[in-house]
């Protein structure tokens, strides 16, 4: 979008609305915000008196137990939120009351507050601490310091501009005698939440005698301050409404050819700079206008109370309901999606966005932000905390509502619906009048085996409602064409040697390195490896799959040793063992080259390498979780080398930290390059499998510190496998982790794109030590239920189950005899 100049922007006067809105560009972004709130009225006394306002009790309270509302009434309310799903407590209260009512000065001594502000300080603490709702305050005009402690306990606060309009103060005006009310007043609290680093809502409010060269002056000293600092969230632009009982009660209400028209002016001069546009949908309440609204250039609709609580400000207007809002803005082909107080920009994690989650929020609040938020900076969207997901933990992943967007993927009634509707056939699917242009264009792309860019990517990991669907039916298709219906699993066992690790992952809960790190540390002796591969192979196992902590002891002579001892029991066993990090600390203790250290490894049996320790190939990420590991670039490199000495990897992907989608748009393009270039290089061996491990937080430090969110949500769970399937055509496999999906997320996954459930395990070590609630093993008869409990594929056809090696041949009735008749494990040994 074009930035106007001040001389263009008041030329616009002179248009009417829908020129305006005809001028405006297609969205590139087809997301339609709105955040899930509780309204609390902190107070309703207020010092000034403006001639439309119902909200101030103009008339006082009887005594000062009435004046404020008590810190039980504020938690019952928040508590309330919780339940119904909220994220959001907007606090709404009158200004410095204690300048003008005795009682509230009373209240506030009984108290013992200093002022209004300070009790506000207080109740909000409690509610972000004692329920987790992320507190946005609009308590009037403040002082540097007050608004420096709200900033300790709010993600956000807000102070409408209203108008610029003089005379709006002027003597029989809406603001007569108002002190808060004068526009240099308010321009002035404006510029002081950029200073501080506040990110702030502002708006204006029509019809209060305003011209419409004052609504443009407005919109450029709001663009102007927020050119200088960066701060202004989003601008409301609303119509004044005459109420009973107020001086203004036989004013005209505002036209809405007007509403429309300041809407499309306020998105032309705030939109190229980032300042997305709010009007409330319940003062605009007909379908019609709510879609001339958005044509206008609306990008929020605002905080809504899901039956909650009412908008005090304006209590004869109901909130619209959610599901109805869905469908009026899913009509224009847009996307509601849940959002926080503060906007995706103030939120976006610190390997984002310029750190921005560290620049615009507290220490104190930064955790709570995190916790509540997906790698878009956008809100969870588990509706309350008993149907939340997450990875690793034996909670059932939501099935769908009509509030929120789960209801699309798989086993949801949208995903089945567009699942029919496709019929197997991607012309059809990709007809689909609901996909947003990009999704198209990018599964077009994918569909047609081209190579997916990294914007592509990045747009389909953003997918959510229609696009979301689309893009795992698509990942499902391209599944089914590239290799087949069948789904696989492996019988194996893991061994971790050891825990003891000299680095330091931020991540990681499984490492023993330090004095104050939970647990003992253990070897795995030479013996007890040994037995351990006799057990597996007695078991029905084709594979040990071998890999620990980097013990300071190590040299590459010890990973030979374990190889030995491996292959020495058990011949016919296939070692998929050391990952690129430890090939180059063994090749480094040994005083020789990582190409070089691989070709002996090859030498002395080595089968495949796991292609672990990768994380995020990103070095912004890894500069946060694992400063001192291998650079993406070294990462990149040992798997080439490997590829090049005939030694096939895996490749994976651990998400839902403290990365963005443009860090793991990054990851797939770089796998995806590196797969072509040793395709293209004729190197006898290539990367044969993506492996997405969604982030398991209880244990691991950096969640414990409050710097990584809970892992991913299920919403970007599947999309990860999916985006995975269509952005690598050129690797085999894609395979889900039951450890980290559960059962029933690792079949979801199988109908996005995935077609191999992994290994049985045996003892799996790693993500318990994280808190993953999920079995050591799985059996080959539970693989093969989830494998049968899959309907049919998006082409149609039957999913079976099939017993494979590490490379992906039949295992062979032998092995599945074996594996079908195992006992239980013997208890492990460890030094």
């Amino acid at each position: 979008m074009r930035y106007l100049a001040a001389d263009a922007a008041r030329a616009l006067t002179r248009e009417p609305w829908h020129v305006l809105a005809d001028r405006l560009p297609e969205r590139d972004d087809v997301r339609v915000t709105y955040s899930r709130k509780v309204f609390i009225p902190l107070t309703r006394l207020c010092q000034d008196r403006c001639g439309y306002c119902t909200f101030a009790a103009h008339g006082g309270v009887a005594d000062a137990k009435r004046a404020y509302l008590t810190p039980d009434e504020v938690l019952d309310i928040a508590r309330r939120g919780v339940e119904a799903g909220c994220t959001e407590a907007l606090f709404t209260l009158g200004d410095r009351p204690e300048a003008r009512w005795p009682v509230a000065r009373e209240a506030l001594d009984a108290m013992g507050f200093e002022s209004t502000v300070a009790y506000l300080a207080s109740v909000a603490a409690r509610v972000l601490e004692e329920t987790g709702l992320l507190p946005h305050t609009n308590p009037g005009v403040l002082s540097v310091r007050e608004m420096a402690r709200l900033r300790e306990v709010a993600v956000s606060q807000g102070l409408m501009l209203e108008t610029v309009a003089e005379a709006a103060s002027a003597p029989g005006g809406a603001h007569a005698g108002c002190v808060t009310k004068l526009p240099r007043t308010r321009l002035r609290q404006i510029e002081l939440a950029g200073r501080l680093r506040v990110p702030f809502t502002t708006g204006l409010l029509l019809g209060l005698g305003e011209t419409r060269a004052d609504t443009v002056e407005a919109l450029l000293r709001v663009r102007h301050a927020h050119e200088r600092w960066g701060h202004v969230q989003e601008l409301i632009v609303q119509p004044f409404r005459p109420k009973a009982g107020t001086g203004m009660a036989s004013a005209e209400a505002f036209p809405e050819e007007e509403l429309l028209w300041a809407v499309a002016c306020a998105k032309l001069i705030l939109g190229p700079v980032g300042v997305p546009i709010q009007s409330p949908p319940n003062l605009s309440a007909d379908g019609a206008t709510l879609r001339r609204l958005l044509r206008c250039g609306v990008d929020d609709w605002g905080g809504i109370s899901p039956g909650v609580t009412p908008d005090h400000v304006n209590p004869e207007a109901a909130w619209p309901d959610v599901a109805r809002l869905r469908s009026e803005t899913e009509a224009l082909g847009l996307r509601l999606v849940p959002r926080l107080p503060a906007y995706p920009r103030f939120v976006a994690h610190r390997s984002v966005a310029s750190r921005s989650l560290a620049r615009w929020q507290h220490p104190a609040v930064a955790p709570h932000v995190r916790r509540l938020s997906d790698g878009a900076g956008y809100a969870r969207t588990e509706r309350a905390a008993q149907l939340s997901w997450h990875a690793g933990l034996v909670r059932a992943p939501p099935s769908g509502s009509e509030e929120d967007e789960m209801r699309w993927v798989p086993f949801g009634d949208g995903f089945e619906a567009m699942l029919a509707a496709a019929a197997g056939d991607e012309t059809r699917l990709l007809g689909d009048s609901r996909l947003s242009r990009g999704v198209r264009e990018a599964l077009t792309t994918a569909l047609g085996c081209g190579g997916l860019t990294l914007r592509q990517m990045e747009r389909l990991l953003h997918a959510r409602g229609p696009d979301l669907a689309a893009t795992c039916i698509a990942a499902d298709l391209l599944r089914q064409r590239l290799v087949g219906s069948a789904v696989s699993y492996v019988v194996c066992r893991n061994i971790n040697y050891t825990n003891r690790c000299v680095y330091a992952c931020s991540f990681c809960a499984f490492s023993k390195g330090t004095m104050e790190a939970k647990g003992a540390a253990y070897d795995v002796d030479l013996a007890e490896l040994a037995r351990r591969v006799e057990e597996a192979w007695e078991r029905g196992a084709t594979e040990v799959c071998m890999q620990g902590g980097i013990d300071g002891r190590y040299d590459g002579s010890s990973y030979l040793g374990f190889l030995r001892a491996a292959r020495g029991a058990v011949p016919s066993i296939h070692v998929h063992a050391f990952s690129p990090l430890e090939v180059s600390q063994g090749a480094g203790a040994l005083g020789v080259s990582t190409s070089d250290f691989l070709q002996v490894l090859k030498a002395e049996g080595l089968g495949s390498l796991p292609g672990t320790s990768a994380e995020v190939l990103d070095d912004a990420v890894r500069d946060e979780i694992c400063p001192d590991k291998l650079r993406s670039s070294e990462w990149l490199r040992v798997l080439g080398e490997a590829h090049a000495a005939g030694l096939p990897t895996t490749t994976t992907l651990m998400f839902g930290h403290v990365e963005g989608y443009t860090s793991l748009a990054k990851h797939l393009k770089r796998i995806q390059i590196r797969q072509e270039r040793t395709i293209r290089s004729g190197a006898p061996a290539a990367v044969t499998e993506f492996v997405p491990l969604p982030f398991v937080h209880p244990e691991a430090p950096v969640y414990r510190r409050g710097q990584a969110r809970p892992g991913p949500t299920l919403r970007e769970a599947l999309l990860v496998h999916a985006v995975g399937r269509l952005a690598l055509p050129n690797v085999p496999s894609i395979q889900t982790s039951w450890t980290k999906m559960g059962a029933r997320g690792a079949a979801m996954a199988l109908r996005a794109g995935a077609n191999d459930l992994g290994g049985t395990l045996m003892s799996e070590s790693i993500s318990r030590a994280a808190g993953a609630k999920n079995g050591q093993e799985m059996t080959p008869a539970g693989m093969r239920a989830i494998i049968e409990s899959l309907p049919a594929d998006a082409g149609g056809a039957e999913r079976r189950a099939w017993q494979r090696t590490t490379l992906y041949a039949a295992a062979g009735a032998e092995r599945e005899a074996a594996a079908a008749r195992a006992g239980p494990l013997l208890p492990v040994k460890v030094g």
